[in-house]
């Protein structure tokens, strides 16, 4: 899959992934023998931590095999939960919906957040008359996928700002490819678009735009998304689970102690090394990852968040899903140097396996 998808084929997914997975289809090696080869999904024009990590040696004998790109975290998990890749990664509020519609997986490691430096904002053209949360009534808000982080961060603002469910429902998020948000709000084919990261200040240096308000605004720094992978192959290849999870750790903490200038030049050379006939000028606009935590360990409160929020839409039951249930860190490994003699010595459990 290489396009966003709508709320409805989203929720769509959600119930073919629970049925797929419980009906065994999830990636899983009978043999007992564990799998050290990785499929996944890109992003193009960028590099993902798992990449980094490779890329870094921090992954051991464990290979990545890329299958293709996408641009919605809840297409990318649904991947995951099918059996389609091995890991995927999404807004969490994403996972949440997932898990609560019968999907067996789990979170493994926080891998996105928003910062200062790292963050998504919702911008309009400078001389846009849109100045306040009401004036969104009408108007068409282009983000990169429905039913995910963007949206979430909408109907917050909205909400907080007083406008009744009626008048929400009048603002109209449409989805639009990353790449093509800002052309599309300076076109006036959108009159708010989300722009995060590096198409964020790509499209600053441009000038003629400002913020309506931001994720850190709203809720400070935090971190906003997770890779997950199914119990089953959690189960059945936990080594390699521990390898890769405690890989991106590693990867974190490079990215968050490097120099700019150098994480930069080292990710653009794994752009032109990858040969995937993609743009990588971008990534000089690159600033942060944006995990909150160190190492990229999961708290309740990065998935609670959603799980109230996903409730109070009517989007899953009230107490169907328990923070503490959806995400282990017992195959992070990471830890701090004054700490720990080894940085790939298993930690213990903090919730389930």
């Amino acid at each position: 899959m290489r396009t966003a998808m709508s709320r409805r084929q989203f929720t769509t997914l959600l119930g073919a992934s629970a049925a797929a997975v419980s009906c065994g289809t999830a990636t899983g090696n009978s043999s007992g023998k564990q799998t050290k080869k990785l499929r996944y999904q890109g992003w193009a024009g960028q590099v993902t931590l798992p990449e980094l990590a490779e890329d870094l040696g921090y992954l051991d004998d464990v290979k990545l095999d890329w299958v293709g790109n996408t641009i919605s975290g809840p297409q990318d998990i649904q991947s995951a939960a099918t059996g389609q890749v091995d890991f995927g990664g999404a807004f969490n509020g994403a996972v949440v919906k997932l898990a609560a519609n019968g999907a067996p997986i789990t979170s493994v490691i926080a891998y996105y957040g928003s910062d200062k430096a790292a963050y998504n904002g919702f911008y309009v053209l400078e001389d846009s008359p849109i100045r306040s949360a009401r004036d969104l009534i009408g108007k068409k808000v282009g983000m990169n996928t429905l039913g995910a982080h963007s949206e979430a961060m909408l109907d917050i603002y909205l909400e907080r700002h007083g406008l009744s469910k009626g008048e929400i429902g009048k603002v109209q998020p449409l989805v639009v490819p990353p790449v093509n948000t800002e052309q599309s709000l300076r076109q006036h084919q959108i009159q708010v678009g989300v722009l995060g990261d590096i198409l964020r200040e790509k499209a600053l240096t441009h000038g003629g735009i400002r913020p309506l308000f931001t994720d850190v605004q709203l809720l400070g720094e935090f971190s906003a998304g997770t890779y997950v992978m199914t119990d089953r192959f959690l189960r059945q290849n936990p080594d390699t689970a521990k390898t890769f999870v405690t890989g991106v750790a590693r990867a974190i903490e490079w990215a968050r102690r490097t120099p700019r200038d150098e994480a930069i030049d080292r990710m653009t050379e794994i752009v032109k090394k990858r040969d995937r006939k993609e743009d990588a000028t971008a990534l000089k606009y690159w600033k942060s990852f944006g995990v909150a935590e160190t190492g990229g360990r999961i708290t309740d409160k990065q998935l609670q968040l959603w799980i109230d929020w996903l409730a109070e839409r009517g989007d899953i039951k009230q107490g169907k899903v328990k923070a503490s249930d959806l995400y282990t860190n017992e195959y992070n490994g990471y830890r701090p140097a004054s700490t720990s003699p080894s940085p790939s010595a298993p930690s213990a459990t903090t919730t389930r396996s």
